[in-house]
């Protein structure tokens, strides 16, 4: 309605049947303002696949566009390619689609640069103008998820010791109409800092915004200077500088039972050292910044990893991979016995097959994944960009908080070692895997 009403574009797309589609984009993606396609970047940054509108990108068309290597320049990169990271960007991908499907069914001229802007500015304006959430909050039980064990991991927390800060983007109404749902109407009690419309980044990456109180009976802005944070108060607006000087909290290596002594100084302060979890959902606007800026232990709040695992599990989903392992195994032994000299137009061409086969059994992961790019954390036989950055900047990551309570407060997570690197995984011989001996009965590595 905003791209008719704002940007003049035809009535007729509001009479057209466009609806959001919540299984035709994932997160994690990036749109192309060059010409309006929706890719999925693997951890190289080469786009493994594309959709102009509602329809995929051929490989010849791909490899045309990205120079036959299907990757950018990090120059091209940052001029060309918009990222797409939160569930907000879901809606945009779907937009940016539909809107470039409805051009192009009608044979209507435009410039993708354009509409990528007006569809990202309609977004925004949307998310920004308080109508999304004025909704959302009216009917709480239609758009909030239920989240039962919530409320047990705030309190094994609360009484393991632990200090809990609530920092949000959105603001206290809207905060407190979820909250109130999800937790119940003392959820604040819980908190010993509630900050509402923190914004941020800025939050983190910026040193000179104060808070300003929040009159919680009335929802407007107080405007005497905040120089303390009281449990049981509401603020807005802040840094991570103003939060470490307004709380008075002991310091660890202070033996003073004074709790009015002079705030912490930035390189002692207990806000910025790995002591501090920082849990989130918005990997880009909240953990990049929280890891990379302090030190922080960082989680991410990842529903995608709970639905993926289940459908992975499914014996549709098993048989698939098998195939490509199977497939893949084939041409490593293939290649094993022409050994190291040139091969012959018949043996390039039995690889070319089987190299499609393989890539049909991909597409049918995806298609079993029940959306147009497939998992979240791969694009197609690599980790996806997303998967990366996960990896890079969080140190755990789970399909929701309430995950924690399987866990105790103090727990201590030894993870495997990381092997990134094919000689790490496989062993001296990267080309050498293990099969059934009833499948291949002369293979030996």
């Amino acid at each position: 309605r905003r791209l008719v009403e704002e940007k003049e574009y035809p009535r007729e797309m509001l009479e057209s049947g466009l609806r959001f589609d919540p299984f035709f984009s994932i997160r994690g993606l990036a749109v192309d303002r060059e010409n309006g396609w929706i890719c999925h970047l693997s951890y190289t940054h080469k786009v493994a696949s594309a959709w102009e509108g509602r329809h995929r990108v051929s490989r010849p068309n791909l490899m045309a566009e990205y120079s036959g290597k299907r990757a950018l320049s990090p120059s091209e990169r940052k001029r060309r390619l918009k990222p797409l990271n939160d569930l907000f960007s879901m809606a945009e991908c779907c937009l940016m689609a539909d809107t470039v499907q409805f051009f192009l069914d009608r044979d209507i001229p435009f410039c993708p640069r354009s509409a990528v802007n007006d569809v990202l500015g309609s977004i925004t304006n949307t998310h920004i103008s308080g109508d999304f959430h004025k909704l959302v909050a009216q009917e709480p039980e239609k758009y909030f998820e239920e989240k039962p064990h919530l409320k047990q991991v705030l309190d094994g927390m609360k009484d393991a010791g632990k200090r809990l800060i609530f920092v949000s983007n959105s603001p206290f109404w809207y905060c407190d109409a979820g909250m109130n749902y999800v937790v119940g109407p003392d959820w604040r009690d819980q908190w010993d800092v509630v900050i509402t419309s923190a914004g941020k980044p800025a939050f983190y990456t910026e040193d000179n915004r104060p808070f300003r109180e929040v009159d919680i009976g009335t929802g407007k802005l107080k405007f005497r200077q905040v120089l303390k944070l009281e449990k049981g108060r509401v603020y807005t607006a802040g840094c991570l500088k103003e939060l470490t000087q307004c709380i008075n909290w002991s310091h660890p290596l202070s033996s003073s039972s004074d709790q009015d002594d002079i705030p912490y100084d930035d390189i002692y302060s207990p806000l910025t050292s790995p002591n501090v979890m920082y849990v989130g959902d918005s990997l880009f606007a909240d953990l990049v910044d929280a890891k990379r800026e302090f030190g922080w232990t960082t989680a991410a709040v990842t529903p995608e990893v709970g639905w993926e695992i289940e459908l992975q599990r499914k014996t549709e989903f098993r048989v698939a991979g098998k195939a490509i392992e199977m497939l893949l195994n084939s041409l490593r032994l293939y290649q094993r016995q022409l050994g190291t000299g040139l091969r012959s137009k018949e043996d390039l061409e039995v690889m070319d097959k089987m190299e499609r086969l393989v890539s049909s059994w991909r597409d049918e992961q995806t298609r079993l994944l029940g959306n147009s790019f497939g998992s979240v954390f791969r694009a197609r036989y690599q980790p996806s960009l997303f998967a990366h950055s996960l990896r890079r900047y969080c140190d755990l990551y789970m399909s929701n908080v309430g995950s924690l309570r399987h866990y105790s407060p103090q727990h201590r997570f030894y993870p495997e070692s990381p092997k990134l690197l094919s000689h790490e995984i496989r062993g001296s011989n990267p080309e050498c895997c293990d099969i059934d001996d009833d499948i291949f009965l002369d293979f030996d590595c």
